[in-house]
């Protein structure tokens, strides 16, 4: 139960980042949303670029800088 709370707080931080970097407002929910799916991008994104990050800040870093590009994608497909 401890690993998916502090994924969901790690998904909270990460989503509420991401927004105040890219100028969005999500919610709670939101924020949580973004920042899991963030965390999923990032460590693809991390993964691929042979970047490793470990630890409570690495796993938040991961997660914003996947979560920053999934807004910035989903920017583009709004726009279209």
């Amino acid at each position: 139960m401890v690993g998916l709370l502090g994924f969901v707080l790690v998904g909270l931080v990460a989503g509420w980042l991401a927004g105040m970097l890219m100028k969005g407002r999500f919610g709670i929910i939101g924020d949580i949303v973004v920042g899991i799916l963030g965390a999923v991008i990032g460590g693809y994104v991390f993964e691929f670029l042979g970047i490793s990050s470990g630890g409570l800040l690495g796993a938040i870093v991961t997660a914003t800088v996947g979560a920053v590009i999934l807004i910035f994608i989903l920017r583009l497909f709004r726009r279209v």
